[in-house]
């Protein structure tokens, strides 16, 4: 007969851990780990705990409920025209209790943008609305000055606007001037991948900004959400990084792990770069000789 006894759920809860170490600091006194405050992403008076939106535009319709629940979103954008098809609309596929974010894609001008919110807000049922407004489609740029009348236009309606922009710091301030709730720098060509090819102008944006800035369009990596965060941006916005995976679900988790690394270390405070010389990592005292 065996003289294993069989693990049972009280005898586990019962056997009490080993006591842990504690942590210690650089000169060897003791140092709790204190907690990470953090603040909910406020949009217009909306307050938010995940800081990764997540976009909807080219997913399977099956796929989109289980994307959402792994990324741990609370926003997900799509296009007007795909909330307003009588048959199978990505609407009835997100999630309850999501916030939807619609787009203006497609507007050319402020008229354009504003017709199209409008839309949304009786389509989706929402006062978010994200502005797009770009007047060609290679390269997808939004037009800072179109973007900035639609947005004090949207604004005065009740809107609350989230505009994707150029990452130009003068207009990331006219659009906070025209009641932008947050500003949406690209950080590279929409659909890219690329990255943040704009970062030290979007760092200029997240050093002058009294909204949140939201890192939209060329993340194509979660290494490069979580760079994004650490350098001060409010959250980020994810698309095509996500739909183009091999596993969507399982990058969508990835990209949220991230985003939350990523916040984290910037909470915490990063360590100082150094430049010319090394730094040493353990004491310069007490050798043996």
């Amino acid at each position: 007969m065996s003289n294993i006894n069989p693990v049972t759920e009280a005898s586990v809860e019962a056997t009490p851990l080993p006591p842990q170490p504690a942590v210690t600091n650089p000169v060897g006194t003791a140092a709790p780990i204190l907690p990470v405050e953090d603040k909910p992403l406020n949009l217009g008076g909306h307050e938010f705990q995940s800081r990764f939106i997540l976009g909807s535009g080219r997913y399977d319709l099956n796929l989109i409920k289980a994307t959402v629940e792994h990324a741990g979103t609370q926003i997900v954008t799509m296009a007007l025209r795909r909330a307003q098809t009588t048959e199978n609309s990505v609407l009835d596929y997100i999630p309850e209790g999501i916030t939807l974010l619609p787009n203006t894609s497609g507007a050319r001008n402020a008229e354009e943008a504003v017709r199209i919110a409008r839309l949304a807000r009786e389509v989706c049922h929402t006062d978010f609305v994200k502005v797009e407004i770009e007047h060609e489609t290679k390269y997808l740029l939004p037009d800072n000055a179109e973007t900035i009348r639609a947005t004090e236009m949207l604004a005065k309606e009740g809107f609350v606007v989230m505009p994707y922009m150029f990452p130009d710091p003068i207009a990331a301030r006219q659009l906070e001037e025209a009641g932008a709730a947050a500003v949406m720098p690209l950080g590279s060509l929409i659909g890219s991948n690329m990255g943040l090819r704009m970062r030290d102008f979007i760092e200029i944006i997240i050093a002058n900004a009294h909204v949140p800035v939201i890192i939209d369009a060329g993340i194509g990596r979660p290494s490069q959400a979580c760079d994004a965060m650490e350098m001060g941006a409010d959250a980020v916005m994810a698309y095509t990084a996500v739909a183009s995976a091999g596993n969507i679900p399982l990058m969508a988790e990835a990209f949220k792990h991230a985003i939350d690394a990523g916040r984290a270390a910037y909470l915490s405070g990063l360590g100082k770069v150094t430049e010319g010389q090394a730094v040493p990592s353990s004491p310069t005292t007490g050798y043996l000789h």
